[in-house]
């Protein structure tokens, strides 16, 4: 465990820089090419870029061979014997089985339809980005314009068009005359397919060993014989390019469309984003793609039927090996997170599954339950639902602590797969809502559904009726109890016998048929929440920190506990007072101590000290600091033995003062986006804002309560809006939950719709209209039904009042609505304030999609590297940071591939730090790949996303390209504005680059009034007497200078130079240049006055006055400024070891001039 956490040493982090290098790739029958490759790229990695790249895409079933031998899939390219920098791998065509005609058939699908956006994580960065210049206008659409209350949902997807469809064939599909005969399989036929061309031509193609070729069958004749032109092509693409012109001519298109895309926007993303708005499209005929689905049928019986072509993975199997293998150095680690990293296919598959069981196509292993209690089997996968099973959670809250126990479940699994045990065996999890269930899917124990496994040897799964325990367990769990904060403990058996437990009495442990340890049930890993525990005798307890913000609170289940943030930051609380306290005792014993005093006087002294100040924080250990917490304490049902009842009053007593320091501590401290340190935009942002402090989602109401308290509170009015949003969406997602539960399939596009005309709609009567397509009768049911239940949910104007009151959008709240709930809607314009038709209709619901939430495995070392390297460039060293950014980012990109968040987070970074030394072309690129990486894992509308697209518009601006860095800046804006509307500090930061920008390029009047409305915002949200505001005055000046209007100019500097002289003093930089320019405004402005005086009196001719063009260095200065991104100098060890390595160079040069003079005097 404590080797995982150990930082790559020098030596190895050198290899990772040294592992690009390139080899010549020799396709057959064409000419060769050079690719870059890296020493921990796997054969079977370089396999598939191949199958990607423009000259060998149409190739799938190939071996790779070096110097005549055949290299092994799973090795890896830095181990093969002979291979180094410019080494000629040939790709040899192999012989196919029906497998391999499937994949190649699929291969090709996907090739023929590789422009087509539907179902793929979308990008439109390249929209902007690679806009032609003279196309595009500096004027944005009215509805990004300051004050403008529209909020246009069309812009979201532009239409782009290199995504038209590209028809290369009208039918691909298997023939009906499979499966080939005997006869013919001894010939090697192996599969027939039909093909339809557009120049409307049957072909019926052979699938043998050697390829394809086509036949003389057709409709209704078999004829296997080879027809003219006898032509047999190892790829199918080759066959058909010579049958069909039109095939090769848009077989070519479609080549050269994808080549000109970013490599970013083909990749696969590894769990795809399904965007909660959909255009409008119509639902075609498609033969090409129509066998999609041939890999796994599932019949009523629940048996699994697969075709020859589908393995089905043990992935179990699959990520226990990965867990055993070796991890002592960099590269085992390294090829061990990269096993374990199977972890998007296992969410694939997850969420298939969930979405098979819950539509009713796999049948469950318990037939006789009642539906809500079934379990499933499928694809290896075991999958429950988020119901109260034989009233397992009855003492906890029932169905609501059932559904609460899947995350608390899956927080458990992540928490011990971070620390990471040797030994301890935990199992794939994944967390699916779909259509108001949730479904828990989880790998199988090997030998857990036999009866004939001994199951349960370790903890309880009766509520601590029934408690077992195991010396392997208890010596596992010993070690992850330590990093857990987990406190060794003692519970009583049935039979009033004391068992240890190093875990929470729940959780379970068994031995699979494998021999492997298993630990389940790991819902109550962390400690429980007492402010949300109501007890009669914990009333007494309860301390005034809690009594004030109105706690305790009765909860809607049981389970509720601290989030591991939380308990970290009062364990570093606790030492921070730990410290001080034996520190301070130890130097009074110092200050008093007498030398005649004996040593072992002087030293027991010392450890009364420490026993001391151990006693005061509650430390278990006497000798040493050791906070850990008793999981068990508040758990109905379990008993300890008497002895240790006064232990179990000090853990109750600690776990109450945790509580306490949550509300005292923790949530004063979001203060901090005050200092706009954090800045959130969403209810996501927002959540992931207070979860790094510990605070959990259902303390919104005391967040709130300390938001309304706040002198300031005015600057965090922001954050209170999203809060409250927060507050609604949450509450409306599980009343959508309750309401789905009940809706037969047929009626869930009326359902859905009509639940959002209830919580968004303005109309008095918010009813769809029935479809035209339904029978009368069933027209007459729901209309019956929807009146009905239409009393049971409230109606819109309580809504309506809440959002008007708290300046929410309802935009907004259908965004958030649509992305929990996982509702897909129509892109369209949403009339929401309509008082005479209903803003939804069923049309509007396109598609519900299973919301997933999942492990995140990671590469620690990777971690680790990140944290050096921003700790090196706060202090100075940039270099040094980006060389350890340029580790870290191999080995991310090696473990988790390149669409991955962590990966952007690198990419970023090393922006970032490229652009504050000046290397801007470097920068543009990293930020590029990140902001693509960004839209396509996260979201075309995420937070994120617009904070790239923002950084990148920057760069854009520092390379020249002014329209484009305008253009990304105008897309952030109206991302923000639908995220959030115009009422935010994004905004401010926005509005006043959008006008330094139009300034550049001299459109003034445009960059008022963007500069007007910074101005507003900043004076808000960073107070008027801020040095952003001073900011803002400054950048308004230099555009009314420009634009001729000095009297404003010399206002708004005026109101600079003041807030810069109070804020930073008379001798500061910022102070004496606004002073300088404040001069050269009253020189300018008194020149003008004389002038026009002047021509007043002695009417003489005009005079010109050239009034100061935009400056470029100028404007980038401020847009520096405005992002908050200050050009650091290199320390002055950096530069001695820059110039030692300038001196080097120089040397070597010399020395090899010398050595070419020499060796030319030799010849003469």
């Amino acid at each position: 465990s404590n080797k995982r956490k150990t930082l790559p040493s020098d030596g190895e982090a050198t290899d990772l820089h040294e592992d690009e290098f390139t080899v010549r790739i020799q396709p057959p029958g064409a000419e060769s090419f050079d690719l870059q490759v890296s020493r921990q790229m796997s054969v079977s990695e370089l396999h598939h870029v191949l199958m990607d790249h423009e000259l060998t895409c149409h190739r799938s079933c190939f071996s790779l061979q070096l110097g005549g031998a055949i290299l092994d899939s799973a090795t890896e390219l830095g181990s093969i014997q002979g291979i180094q920098e410019g080494a000629l791998i040939r790709v040899v065509e192999d012989l196919y089985l029906v497998r391999d005609v499937r994949v190649h058939l699929r291969h090709v699908r996907n090739l023929l339809r590789s422009l087509d956006p539907a179902g793929r994580s979308l990008s439109y960065l390249s929209l902007f980005t690679r806009a032609h210049q003279g196309n595009v206008t500096p004027c944005p659409p009215f509805y990004i314009l300051p004050g403008c209350k529209e909020r246009r949902l069309t812009p979201l997807q532009p239409i782009r068009d290199d995504w038209k469809p590209l028809q290369c064939l009208r039918v691909l599909n298997i023939s009906s005359w499979n499966p080939p005969p005997g006869n013919r399989k001894l010939h090697g036929d192996l599969m027939y397919i039909s093909i339809l061309t557009m120049e409307e031509r049957e072909l019926s193609i052979t699938c043998c060993t050697r390829g394809f070729y086509l036949n003389q069958s057709n409709a209704f004749n078999f004829n296997p014989k080879p027809a003219a032109p006898k032509i047999l092509c190892h790829s199918l693409v080759d066959l058909l390019s010579q049958l069909s012109p039109s095939f090769r001519k848009n077989f070519a298109a479609l080549q050269k469309r994808r080549v000109y895309q970013h490599p970013y926007e083909c990749i696969r993303a590894p769990v795809q984003v399904c965007t909660w708005a959909a255009p409008p499209g119509d639902h075609s005929l498609d033969c090409v793609t129509s066998e999609e689905t041939d890999g796994q049928v599932t019949n009523r019986l629940g048996l699994m039927v697969t075709l020859t072509f589908v393995q089905i993975r043990d992935w179990n199997e699959e990520l226990q090996r990965s867990r055993e293998l070796p991890r002592a150095s960099l590269l085992e680690r390294r090829h061990r997170d990269r096993s374990i990293f199977i972890n998007s296919d296992f969410v694939a598959a997850a969420a298939q599954g969930a979405v098979s069981m819950t539509e009713g196509n796999v049948m469950p292993l318990n037939p006789g339950e009642p539906p809500h209690l079934h379990v499933f089997v499928w694809n290896n996968l075991f999958f429950s639902q988020g119901f109260d099973m034989s009233d397992h959670y009855a003492p906890v809250g029932g169905d609501a602590a059932a559904h609460a126990a899947a995350m608390c479940d899956l927080r458990g699994v992540q928490a011990y797969a971070s620390v990471d045990t040797e030994g301890l065996h935990t199992l794939g999890t994944a967390v699916v809502d779909y259509r108001g269930v949730r479904v828990t899917a989880q790998t199988v124990v090997p030998g857990l559904l036999e009866k004939n496994l001994e199951q349960i040897v370790y903890g309880s799964n009766d509520n601590g009726k029934t408690v077992f325990t195991h010396p392997r367990f208890l010596e596992l769990l010993g070690e992850s109890s330590k990093s857990l904060r987990i406190q060794p403990h003692q519970v009583l058996d049935h039979s009033d016998s004391p068992v240890e437990l190093r875990s929470a009495v729940s959780t379970v442990g068994i031995f699979g048929s494998d021999g492997r340890p298993y630990i389940l049930d790991l819902l109550r890993t962390f400690p429980p929440d007492l402010n949300f525990l109501v007890s009669a005798e914990a009333q007494q307890e309860v301390p005034a920190a809690c009594r004030s913000f109105g706690f305790p609170q009765r909860h809607r289940h049981g389970l509720a506990s601290l989030r591991p943030q939380l308990v970290e930051a009062f364990v570093q609380h606790r030492y921070e007072l730990f410290a001080k306290m034996a520190s301070d005792d130890l130097g009074h014993q110092f200050a008093t101590e007498k030398p005649e005093e004996p040593q072992r006087a002087a030293e027991q002294n010392r450890r009364n000290i420490f026993w001391k100040a151990c006693e005061n924080v509650d430390s278990m250990s006497d000798s040493h600091f050791d906070i850990r917490f008793n999981p068990d304490v508040c758990f109905p049902g379990v008993r300890f033995p008497s002895e240790c009842l006064p232990d179990v009053q000090r853990q109750r007593c600690l776990l109450w003062e945790a509580a306490a320091f949550l509300l005292s501590n923790q949530i004063p401290a979001l203060r901090d986006c005050l200092d706009h340190k954090a800045v959130p935009m969403d209810g996501a942002t927002l959540t992931s804002v207070i979860h790094q402090r510990g605070v959990n989602v259902r303390y919104l109401g005391a967040v709130l309560k300390e938001l309304d308290e706040m002198e300031e509170r005015e600057k965090l009015s922001h954050v209170q809006r999203i809060s409250i949003s927060e507050v609604i969406t949450r509450s409306v997602k599980h009343i959508f939950r309750t309401y789905m539960k009940d809706v037969e399939p047929a009626a869930f596009s009326a359902a859905v719709s009509h639940f959002l005309n209830c919580l968004l709609s303005s109309s008095s009567a918010p009813v769809p209209d029935s479809c035209s397509d339904e029978l009368p009768s069933r027209r007459r049911s729901r209309r019956r039904r929807t009146q009905s239940d239409r009393a049971n949910f409230p109606t819109s104007s309580f809504i309506e009042e809440e959002i008007e009151k708290q300046n929410l959008q309802k935009i907004s709240l259908l965004r958030e609505m649509s992305i929990k709930t996982g509702i897909q809607l129509q892109l369209r314009e949403y009339m929401f304030e309509c008082r005479h038709k209903p803003a939804f209709s069923e049309d509007d619901v396109v598609n519900i999609f299973p919301v997933v939430k999942h492990l995140k495995p990671t590469s620690t070392d990777a971690a680790g590297l990140v944290q050096q390297a921003q700790l090196a460039a706060q202090r100075g060293f940039l270099r040094a940071g980006l060389d350890l950014l340029g580790q870290a980012l191999t080995l991310f990109s090696s473990v988790c591939g390149i669409l991955h968040e962590d990966v952007s987070k690198c990419l970023r970074l090393l922006g970032q730090l490229r652009y504050t030394l000046g290397e801007n072309d470097d920068a543009l690129i990293l930020q590029e790949k990140a902001a693509l990486i960004s839209e396509r894992i996260q979201g075309t509308d995420h937070p994120q996303t617009v904070q790239d697209y923002t950084h990148l518009a920057l760069y854009f601006f520092a390379g020249g390209r002014l329209l484009t860095s305008l253009q990304l800046l105008y897309r952030a804006r109206y991302l923000t504005l639908l995220i959030i509307g115009e009422d935010h500090p994004q905004i401010a930061l926005l509005d006043t680059m959008l006008g330094l920008v139009l300034h550049a390029l001299m459109e003034n009047e445009l960059s008022l009034k963007f500069l007007q409305n910074a101005l507003t915002l900043t004076s808000k949200y960073h107070g008027a007497k801020s040095l952003k505001h001073a900011h803002s005055h400054h950048v308004l000046a230099i555009v009314y200078e420009s634009k001729g209007e000095l009297q404003l100019a010399l206002h708004h500097e005026k109101e600079a130079h003041i807030l810069y002289k109070n804020q930073l003093g008379e001798s500061s930089d910022s102070t004496k240049e606004s002073s300088e320019y404040l001069q050269r405004l009253t020189d300018q402005d008194a020149i003008l006055q004389r002038a026009v005086r002047h021509i007043a009196q002695f009417g003489a001719k005009p005079v010109l006055f050239f009034w100061q063009l935009p400056n470029h260095p100028v404007i980038l200065q401020q847009l520096n400024l405005t992002c908050g991104i200050t050009f650091i100098p290199p320390s002055e060890k950096e530069l001695r070891a820059e110039l030692n390595e300038r001196r080097k160079v120089q040397i070597e040069d010399v020395e090899y001039q010398l050595l070419n003079q020499n060796g030319n005097k030799q010849q003469l």
